[in-house]
């Protein structure tokens, strides 16, 4: 059994996964969008090139999602992806990254557990905890 990350956007799956390519290196994998799909009258017409479902591999994980019709979406709540990471200066760099024009909750300092730690909601309304154990 694996268990994955399924997370629905407003209509921005696919800038999102551009940004989840640039800070944490994930690879772009399968993308099906509306158009053509059985799934193409369930979203307004102007939506037919939005993703469906399409899927990143950042490490280990396949993070997946797609943009959910406007009528179903509801924000992130209620949980937040992790990443744990070795070196300050790439805790520091993801960081900043996912928090460009979105919301720093708590800036990434050193804490009694990690030499860094901190939570931001990226501009997708994605929430993330950085956890760097590695040595200053």
């Amino acid at each position: 059994m694996q268990v994955t990350v399924n997370l629905g956007f407003n209509g921005q799956c696919e800038a999102a996964f551009k940004l989840y390519e640039q800070c944490l290196g994930a690879e772009p994998g399968p993308v099906f969008r509306y158009a053509g799909s059985p799934m193409a009258d369930d979203v307004p017409a102007d939506w037919q090139d939005k993703i469906m479902h399409g899927s990143v591999k950042v490490g280990d994980l396949v993070l997946m999602g797609g943009d959910v019709a406007p009528e179903r979406y509801e924000e992130p709540k209620g949980f937040a992806l992790s990443v744990q990471i070795t070196s300050t200066e790439e805790a520091e760099r993801i960081f900043h990254g996912l928090a460009r024009d979105g919301r720093i909750v708590m800036p990434l300092e050193k804490t009694f557990w990690a030499a860094r730690f901190g939570q931001v909601v990226d501009r997708f309304g994605v929430p993330w905890l950085i956890n760097c154990e590695g040595a200053e």
